[in-house]
């Protein structure tokens, strides 16, 4: 497999490193870059190329809102994972809507970290399980009014919403792959998300998935 490069961005030194040295330690993975803030990330992307971008949320001068945004403007094929605290999981809507792909707990260990990266790296999501649970908070029944999900199609979502990809899925409940295709375009269709992140974003917020 080839080597996944990786950005590390948080305005935390220690974090960095440590960060730094975890990843370093994973085969095929290899951290080419840090930075503190998305103004020194848009610089670092001028010369080194990344494959995916751990990125902080709060950080001074310009955030992992804004940089992420400009980040996936740039450079499409990036991908990124939010790193956050606990107490900032409500910034997930405008990450997402952002661009993100991947959400990560700051207490996250060398075992996730390494199934974060490669799921998103492969083009899948990534949410920790700890996260989705605590903006798994059911709202109103507006937006999900008209939403009606078979028994395999909830089942699927949260699947979905855990970061597994279609292979996996399928091999988890003993379904071929064409088969979770099609479950997953309609639900695409019923909830008008445009992608993954967006489906996962809309699940959690409205409740549909009970991880």
């Amino acid at each position: 497999m080839e080597i996944i490069s990786v950005i590390i961005t948080d305005d935390h030194i220690i974090f960095r490193k440590g960060l730094a040295t975890i990843l370093n330690e994973i085969p095929n993975i290899k951290v080419v870059a840090e930075s503190s803030n998305g103004f020194e990330l848009l610089e670092t992307l001028k010369t080194t190329n990344a494959d995916v971008i751990l990125m902080d949320i709060r950080m001074h001068g310009m955030d992992g809102i804004e940089a992420t945004r400009k980040v996936k403007s740039k450079y499409p094929n990036t991908q990124i994972i939010a790193l956050t605290m606990h107490e900032e999981i409500g910034y997930f809507n405008k990450m997402i809507e952002a661009g993100a792909s991947g959400f990560l707990l700051k207490n996250t260990n060398k075992n996730e970290l390494e199934k974060a990266i490669f799921a998103v790296f492969s083009g899948e999501t990534y949410f920790a399980e700890e996260f989705v649970v605590s903006v798994n908070k059911p709202v109103s029944n507006q937006n999900r009014a008209d939403i009606h999900l078979s028994a395999r199609e909830k089942e699927i979502l949260e699947y979905i919403c855990k970061g597994f990809s279609n292979a996996e899925i399928a091999k988890s409940l003993g379904l071929s792959q064409r088969t979770i295709d099609g479950h997953r375009s309609r639900l695409f269709e019923k909830t008008g998300a445009k992608n993954a992140p967006n489906l996962v974003m809309f699940a959690v917020k409205n409740g549909l998935v009970n991880p």
